[in-house]
């Protein structure tokens, strides 16, 4: 089963990358990162600090755009490919009688079509990498990078001339040649601006080289490429070329914006505040999950509603009352917070609640009644709630189905100057392992019934 699937695997991989269109999307991805260092410049910039800074922010932006753009587009044209034409032109059906499962298939084209989008990647991915390099020229005092130009150029033109070299004297095809030789010429080339400054001396200087968000970005966008790829070949399991580029397009376009049309109406509760300072009662402490604990925080801006004491309250990260901090629970029984033994007492039912609220301080004070285990503390910048958040069955389920390629795209936190978390890498790195299963089995389903003779 294993040699089977790598023998798939790599047909549909050589198939691929010997298409014109391959190489053809590749020049053209690279060619967009040349000239969005020229673009991108005069777009306002004007924070000089941070690992991406100034009009290098928009460049960020347009760079990993076009990757993405691109790899969608070679997505869509070789899933059709290898896929949907060979079920028109009957020669799946010599490869599924031999016998070779239908899932075995599936799994060894996906495998195939991702491994020829992803050496595409890496070579958008070492262009834009250069053009970041290079930086964007904002100024008539700045300079080319002589390097970063001469050694691009070179990985081009040694990959074109190899690649027309050896189809003249020895039948070489020539996308597949080019491209295999770019991927890779691309990366050294990229390698030696490290070692090369500027003014072509040496140097072990690897600070304005050295980007690591930036590579995490561009990793984020290579594993939404392998959702995307999923999506190709599920929709080439039963359409031609045009529709699968339609239905490629249209679910990243939903995915970009699952977030605002399904995302903020999947979680329904109405924010009364947000809190701009907490006061916490001791500096140790981390946690008022005992009873009778009490903790006040500075609302930042006067409410339009009665805060009785007694009542319900909740905070949380976002206005949506997503991720909220605190536990649903039943409305409080006692009749004075301010009473500790009322507070402490489990008759009176666990709840976090409003002690007293000053409107002219807009101080907000709240207890822990009868021991409520809370998720966090309240923070800075938290939405307030008097009431828990409610869940809509049918924008959550569609919201989870459709695959959020906003999550993907982590530019925001680079150009705030904020590191990315590995540990949400790793959260998404999941989510991308659960969407490409799932669209491989959606794949699966479509191609079962899918008459191939």
């Amino acid at each position: 089963m294993f040699g089977q699937t790598i023998a798939i695997a790599r047909n549909t991989f050589l198939e691929a990358i010997r298409q014109p269109i391959f190489f053809v999307l590749i020049l053209t991805g690279g060619l967009a990162q040349v000239f969005n260092v020229l673009l991108s410049a005069y777009s306002l910039g004007f924070s000089d600090e941070g690992e991406v800074a100034a009009d290098n922010k928009m460049l960020l932006d347009m760079g990993l755009a076009t990757i993405l753009i691109i790899c969608l587009l070679l997505a869509s044209f070789i899933a059709t490919s290898v896929l949907s034409r060979e079920i028109e032109n009957k020669t799946a059906l010599t490869v599924i009688a031999k016998p070779v499962g239908r899932p075995l298939f599936i799994f060894g084209k996906y495998l195939g079509i991702t491994a020829a989008i992803m050496l595409a990647a890496i070579t958008l991915s070492a262009f834009f990498m250069l053009a970041m390099r290079h930086q964007v020229m904002s100024t008539a005092r700045d300079h080319v990078n002589g390097p970063v130009v001469v050694f691009g150029g070179l990985a081009l033109l040694i990959s074109v001339g190899v690649g027309i070299w050896g189809n003249f004297f020895y039948g070489w095809v020539f996308p597949s040649t080019a491209a295999g030789l770019l991927a890779p010429l691309s990366v050294v080339a990229y390698a030696l601006t490290f070692l090369i400054s500027e003014d072509w001396t040496v140097t072990n200087d690897y600070s304005d080289v050295w980007r690591p968000n930036v590579l995490i970005a561009n990793g984020c966008v290579l594993m939404s490429i392998m959702v995307i790829t999923g999506i190709a070949l599920a929709a080439s399991t039963r359409l031609g070329q045009v529709m699968t580029i339609v239905v490629c397009a249209g679910v990243f376009f939903a995915g970009l914006l699952s977030n605002h049309l399904l995302g903020r109406r999947a979680y329904e509760n109405t924010q009364i505040a947000t809190i701009s300072a907490v006061d916490l009662p001791l500096q140790e402490e981390t946690t008022i999950d005992s009873a009778a604990d009490v903790l006040t925080f500075t609302l930042s801006s006067a409410v339009e509603i009665a805060l009785d004491p007694g009542g319900s309250i909740y905070y949380g990260p976002t206005p949506t009352g997503l991720n909220i901090a605190v536990p649903k629970h039943s409305a409080w029984r006692g009749t004075d917070p301010s009473n500790g033994t009322q507070l402490r007492d489990p008759a009176n039912g666990k709840a976090l609640v409003i002690r007293s609220y000053d409107s002219e301080t807009r101080e907000l004070t709240i207890a822990n009644a009868g021991g409520l285990s809370l998720n966090r503390l309240p923070q800075e910048g938290d939405y307030v709630f008097v009431t828990p958040t409610t869940f809509r069955l049918v924008p959550l389920t569609a919201w989870a189905l459709i695959p959020n390629m906003q999550s993907y795209w982590v530019v925001d936190a680079i150009t705030q100057n904020n590191d990315i978390p590995m540990r949400y890498v790793a959260i998404i790195g999941v989510y991308t392992l659960l969407q490409v299963g799932a669209l491989l089995s959606l794949s699966v389903l479509l191609f079962q019934t899918r008459d191939v003779g």
